[in-house]
């Protein structure tokens, strides 16, 4: 049985990645210090370090086990909270990927896969490809820009390295408590809880929003894909929608007449971005399944049955 270590298993996108590797037989491990995720996300099966990936001594704890593959999903996910302690977010960040790094290598991993972000590009007008120059606008996008070229260095070193820049991911099993935090959950979260939605910025904003199913797809297939050398993919749809686009669609499922506040800014957030796909598409045959409209109705329908 083929083991793989996923970091942040208790939280949105990590306890699915250990959800489809469990399911297919893989003896699964994560670390997850619990401050954002829920040690129940975690899935039944999957054996659980509680701590810190930037700590080493839990890294040590790894050093006996054969891991096939390394996800390395966990971490600091917020531009806006990167501001609160830019040193946290660092160590959170990138610390955190070095000390895996230097894992995969002592045991001889071959296969390490990356969690980055559109936030590494900043601003950009047009469909961006993953040529494009990256000047990221929060310290959050800082740390990925700097752990992606840890993962270029240690590509040299024997380790195959996958960087996949995630652009707003969203579905069932987001943390709707956290309001600090992707877009499409903090506003349905507030669309159930108050019925009001409060917006930090102009509605003429934009993103490219992908759905978790998606995501988690495109994990698994560049893992069985034997990826050689470092690889660097955007993970998006290539949909442009506005904030205000994105409320349409939020108010047609809960309230037509939810009542919309428009009120301040956000630290670091960016105008707008849209991820182009055709790399991830002809390189590993991937491709966006599940529609805005769609993710935000299964999302929704998540939400009431957990009543």
């Amino acid at each position: 049985m083929k083991k793989i270590l996923v970091t942040g298993g208790a939280g949105f996108i990590g306890s699915k990645i250990c959800k489809r590797f469990i399911d297919k037989n893989y003896e699964v491990f994560t670390i997850d210090n619990l401050s954002t995720g829920k040690k129940s996300n975690i899935p039944e099966g999957v054996i659980f370090f509680k701590g810190n990936c930037q700590d080493i001594e839990i890294i040590k704890k790894l050093f006996k086990f054969n891991f096939d593959a390394i996800f390395h999903i966990a971490g600091q996910s917020s531009g806006e909270i990167s501001f609160d302690n830019p040193v946290y977010d660092l160590e959170s960040n990138t610390t955190s990927t070095l000390n895996l790094l230097e894992l995969a290598k002592k045991i001889n991993c071959k296969k390490f896969f990356y969690a980055s972000s559109m936030s590494v590009y900043g601003n950009k007008i047009s469909s961006t490809t993953e040529k494009a120059i990256l000047s990221p606008n929060s310290f959050y996008g800082v740390g990925k820009f700097a752990s992606e070229h840890y993962l270029r260095l240690f590509s040299k070193r024997g380790v195959n390295c996958t960087s996949f820049r995630m652009f707003n991911v969203y579905g069932p099993g987001q943390n709707l408590e956290n309001l600090r935090q992707g877009m499409v959950s903090i506003f349905i979260s507030q669309a159930h809880n108050n019925n009001k939605i409060i917006i930090k910025g102009s509605l003429k904003r934009y993103r490219d929003f992908i759905y978790i199913d998606d995501v988690v797809n495109a994990f698994e297939i560049s893992y069985l894909k034997d990826l050689a050398g470092y690889n660097c993919y955007n993970l998006c749809t290539n949909k442009k929608t506005s904030v205000g686009e994105l409320i349409k669609k939020i108010k047609q499922y809960f309230n037509p007449d939810l009542k919309i506040e428009v009120n301040g800014s956000t630290d670091g957030d960016i105008n707008g971005i849209v991820g182009d796909n055709s790399k991830i598409k002809k390189e590993l045959n991937w491709i966006p399944k599940v529609n805005l409209k769609d993710g935000i109705e299964i999302m929704c329908k998540s939400l009431e049955n957990a009543k």
